[in-house]
């Protein structure tokens, strides 16, 4: 359905999205953890961290990761920046699904200098995480492994582990928790890249099955979205999110973690929480450079419950040439809003292009900027579309959400 019409100069489209009904704020006991996944530490980062600490309980900081070869690869954690937010940091250790030793000796050992020398570095460690997409067949392996780590860690250093709703159903799954002080459950995932990566309704299943083991918990839910690439035959190619992989494929999607989706399971767990729960861990702080992410604007209104009003203009600004003007579209709201997939031009306006995104479509009739891929338009931000030829009142603009 087409938007309704409006006069060239300026374009006004309001985008109505509920974030949370009544504008209250999450309950007191389900705080906020936030994960740091970025190997690169940039200034963009280091601000996003000054700007969401009021809103974080602890850090969750990427310290290294292990491939499935077993090469140890390392963040480059900015200590400083941690320190000036005031707030503990969880360190996490990544190993691949896919390694083939989980319980060598030399895989330990490598973990553990990891962890000393960042203890080192920073006093404020609340605990080890280990972040390890353990293949279900695998666990009683993996339960063996943290084990022996935990015999080799004070017992005053709290032990997280990552948990995948696939090992619900395996009875090896009591081994591997009762070896945690702290289990996040995580509820999002590129299970099938023709799905989403999140769904509202299989989460809180998911949280409400792992709930009845009793055992305290948090939940890990998505701010970021991701590119999935996949051959002809369907096989995977690659998931490039924060790290852009160059990966080739015969197909490719770009999804993204649905703002008010993720916000409908924080209202439903905020209204009915299963008593074990211990809060919300965020996966991953959005900076921003990041564009596979949500923007820090999204991410708080989701954390505290607003009802927000998103709204885009479209705007028409000279360009500095006689005769060509530029088209932009500004989201004046706080919320990310989906750019529209057409944007039709009166027809006196039969001369120009599109970019950043956009391509012209020229037929006898008028002039269309269609809208090339999937994509949204940050809140409190603008971007150029396209220029036209055309002088102001010849007509009417149609933009098409």
């Amino acid at each position: 359905m087409k938007s309704p019409r409006a006069r060239l100069w300026p374009l006004l489209l309001l985008v109505p999205i509920l974030i949370l009904p009544g504008g209250k704020s999450p309950r007191a006991d389900l705080p906020s953890d936030g994960y740091i996944w970025q190997r690169r530490w940039t200034p963009s980062l280091t601000q996003a961290i000054a700007e969401a600490a009021p809103l974080i309980r602890d850090w969750r900081v990427l310290l290294a990761e292990a491939d499935s070869r077993g090469k140890w690869s390392a963040a480059a954690v900015d200590w400083q920046a941690l320190a000036q937010s005031r707030r503990p940091s969880v360190l996490v250790i990544r190993i691949d699904g896919q390694i083939a030793s989980l319980d060598e000796g030399a895989l330990l050992d490598e973990l553990l200098t990891r962890i000393d020398e960042a203890r080192r570095s920073d006093r404020a460690i609340a605990g080890i995480e280990v972040d390890h997409d353990c293949a279900t067949a695998r666990l009683a392996k993996y339960a063996r492994f943290l084990a022996a780590l935990r015999g080799r860690l004070p017992r005053s250093l709290p032990i997280a582990i990552t948990a995948l709703p696939t090992w619900l159903d395996s009875p090896l799954l009591e081994p591997v928790i009762a070896q945690a002080d702290e289990i996040e459950l995580q509820v999002h995932a590129v299970e099938n890249p023709h799905m989403e990566l999140f769904d509202r309704r299989q989460a809180l299943e998911w949280i409400e099955r792992f709930a009845r083991l009793g055992r305290p918990f948090r939940v890990s839910l998505p701010t970021y979205g991701a590119r999935v690439s996949w051959r002809a035959d369907g096989s995977l190619v690659a998931i490039e999110s924060e790290t852009p992989l160059r990966a080739g494929g015969d197909e490719a999607v770009e999804l993204m973690a649905s703002a008010s989706e993720v916000a409908g399971l924080v209202r439903d767990l905020r209204e009915n929480p299963p008593s074990n729960l211990r809060g919300i861990a965020w996966f991953r702080l959005p900076t921003s450079d990041d564009r596979r992410a949500w923007s820090i604007a999204t991410w708080r209104a989701v954390m505290r419950g607003r009802l927000v009003q998103g709204r885009l203009e479209a705007r028409v600004r000279p360009s500095g040439r006689p005769g060509i003007n530029l088209l932009w579209l500004e989201n004046t709201g706080d919320i990310d809003l989906e750019l529209p997939r057409r944007v039709e031009m009166p027809p006196a306006c039969t001369i120009g292009d599109g970019a950043n995104g956009y391509a012209a479509i020229a037929d006898a009739s008028n002039l269309t900027l269609r809208r090339q891929g999937g994509a949204a338009l940050r809140g409190h931000q603008e971007q150029m579309i396209g220029w036209i030829r055309c002088q102001p009142d010849e007509g009417e603009i149609d933009v098409q959400p």
